[in-house]
């Protein structure tokens, strides 16, 4: 079940209003109450400052915010408000602040309103829905302040207008989430990818995440305290989840079995949300036994949302993260080959997947060689699933600044290469060449995660809120 995010909202007004315009502030309190409900029904814990409508409240709301630890700000725009009055709040919280700049009714009824016969009543009922009148105002404060924000508008019962504060409250989730998750490094960078190599200083600074650098050996200790009934059940599970070969052989199934129920040890002792690792063993056939039967282990852990990437890809890990994080999936991938005839180009990787993205059921084959890797052992073959898809990498660029970069296509049917990998064919709008030459251009790493559906509004909604880069192909 996704955790929940703390919401601090407030409304905002004139204190002078009050006196004027009989049952005004009641109207805009119950607008805020609907509001407030319905936050509340999009996964958040709401704390309500109620109306600000003057400095004094305004310091007490962001000690509210503050004491509850609040992941993001609401400011609900209820009439119009002196922007000393918002000023000091913001000033005194930290979390990202989302405006709300939503009318009360779609249109106004003209003919009712002027029909009116009672020019105080008519001013009233004109305050209530003026929420537009202080918008400029607050956002030129913001602006010249170094405030950051985000606004949203529209009416009360918008559904355009809900739909975004949904992806934003979402990918405010999102990144809660990866800062509270404990990312584990195992191993080394497979050498010479210089692309795959990262700054952990500077993604723990972007991310909030906290890397766990963690020796190989450990594994190898539970793996070789794991029982033979620790080791049938893994075996059973492999059969439950996977489409097992004829030709995988008992002694493939129980070296993988073995290293699968170490790597579900370490993921719980080290309380890992995710994992980047790579290792040869050269030299020492233990290490190298266990090294090649991990394939399976990690795509049960993948499907279970503490994704891993091979080849030690911790820019990537993280990108699988994030899509898992919004419920997207996260297949690690890489180019394979384009398909200039029908412009569409075939990604995959050996080594770990998600398999609940999949086509039908994962297939777990054995592979001859580990192309690039020592050995040979198990792996999995499998096509994600037809239909919208997003591409995401996380980047690192020579400046130091990390970036997310994304593009939208899809999963189309045709051949593909049965070579026990995953391995799917991918059409997007522009041309295999343009896009190729494109997402290259644009930095990252060769390797890439995979989502289901078209999520890049909510990926550049994480950037904004996280406050790096964001590029979207197509």
């Amino acid at each position: 079940m996704a955790p929940k995010i703390n919401i601090g909202l407030f409304g905002i007004g004139l204190d002078t209003y009050w006196t004027q315009f009989d049952g005004l502030l009641a109207r805009l309190q119950s607008y805020q109450t609907e509001i407030s409900e319905k936050l509340s029904n999009l996964g958040a814990v709401i704390y309500d400052a109620g109306i600000v409508d003057n400095p004094f409240k305004a310091v007490a709301a962001a000690e509210l915010f503050s004491r509850n630890m609040t992941d993001l700000v609401v400011l609900n725009i209820s009439t119009y408000a002196l922007s000393h009055n918002v000023l000091p709040l913001l000033q005194r919280v930290s979390a990202p602040v989302l405006v709300l700049n939503l009318q009360p009714v779609k249109v106004l009824d003209y003919e009712r309103f002027n029909s009116m016969s009672d020019r105080g009543k008519m001013t009233g009922e004109w305050l209530s829905l003026c929420q537009s009148c202080v918008a400029p105002e607050l956002a030129g404060v913001f602006n010249r302040a170094g405030i950051r924000y985000h606004l949203v508008t529209g009416f009360l019962n918008d559904e355009s207008a809900w739909s975004e504060i949904s992806d934003w409250i979402e990918a405010c989730r999102v990144k809660t989430s990866l800062r509270d998750q404990r990312v584990g490094v195992m191993g080394h960078y497979y050498n010479g990818m210089l692309d795959v190599y990262s700054d952990i200083t500077l993604l723990a600074a972007a991310f909030g995440s906290h890397f766990e650098l963690i020796e190989l050996g450990r594994l190898k200790k539970m793996a070789e305290e794991a029982t033979g009934n620790e080791i049938n059940e893994k075996i059973r599970q492999f059969r439950s989840w996977f489409d097992v070969s004829v030709e995988c052989s008992p002694e493939d199934l129980e070296g993988s079995a073995r290293s699968s129920v170490a790597l579900d040890k370490l993921i719980g002792k080290n309380k890992l949300g995710s994992l980047a690792y790579y290792y040869e063993g050269d030299g020492d056939e233990d290490y190298e036994k266990i090294v090649t039967t991990m394939i399976p282990g990690m795509t049960l852990l993948t499907g279970q949302h503490v994704p891993v990437a091979g080849e030690c890809e911790i820019k990537n890990v993280l990108a699988m993260k994030i899509m898992d994080l919004f419920e997207a999936g996260g297949s690690f991938s890489e180019f394979y080959l384009a398909d200039f005839e029908k412009d569409e180009i075939l990604l995959g990787h050996d080594g770990p997947s998600h398999f609940r993205m999949a086509e039908g059921k994962v297939g777990l084959v054995p592979l001859p060689v580990f192309h690039g890797k020592p050995g040979k052992g198990l792996s999995i073959q499998m096509k994600v699933a037809n239909g919208p898809v997003t591409l995401l990498s996380v980047c690192q660029g020579g400046d130091g600044k990390t970036s997310l970069l994304c593009a939208e296509g899809d999963s189309v049917p045709g051949p593909t290469m049965m070579i026990a990998n995953t391995n799917s064919r991918y059409k997007f709008s522009l041309t295999a060449k343009e896009f190729i030459n494109r997402w290259s251009q644009a930095g990252p790493s060769h390797h890439c995660a995979i989502g289901r559906g078209h999520i890049s509004e909510k990926i550049k909604k994480l950037a904004e809120l996280m406050d790096i880069g964001f590029v979207r192909i197509c």
